[in-house]
């Protein structure tokens, strides 16, 4: 349980960081990224999933590089449900959705803690 919260509030401050470096992506304050970062977890683990498999052979054809046109999409579609979030243009989705995963992978690899291997 505990690992879940600090999952979360780690995308939270991860979407905050995009608000702040990605121009056209924006966040009102931490409650806005709170359920940002649930609605976003949501869309992509039941829609983005579905997309990712139904353009599984697209995918394969760009190399995964149709895969960030996915994320973008599922985060515009995130922006249309949470208030204080918005997105301004495709384009900042797209910038937005590369630079939130990489920041993601900064922030879990800097804090979370690391499973034994056996």
């Amino acid at each position: 349980m505990l690992r879940m919260l600090l999952h979360w509030a780690l995308s939270a401050l991860a979407i905050w960081i995009v608000s702040r470096v990605v121009p056209g992506f924006y966040v009102s304050g931490p409650a806005a990224a709170l359920i940002a970062a649930v609605v976003i977890g949501f869309v992509n683990a039941t829609l983005g999933l579905f997309l990712k498999i139904v353009t599984f052979p697209l995918t394969i054809l760009t190399l995964g590089l149709f895969w960030f046109v996915i994320n973008a999409v599922m985060i515009e579609l995130a922006s249309a449900f949470v208030p204080g979030f918005h997105i301004a243009s495709f384009a900042s989705a797209f910038w937005g959705g590369v630079v939130l995963t990489l920041v993601n992978i900064l922030l879990k690899w800097l804090v979370m803690p690391r499973r034994e291997r056996g």
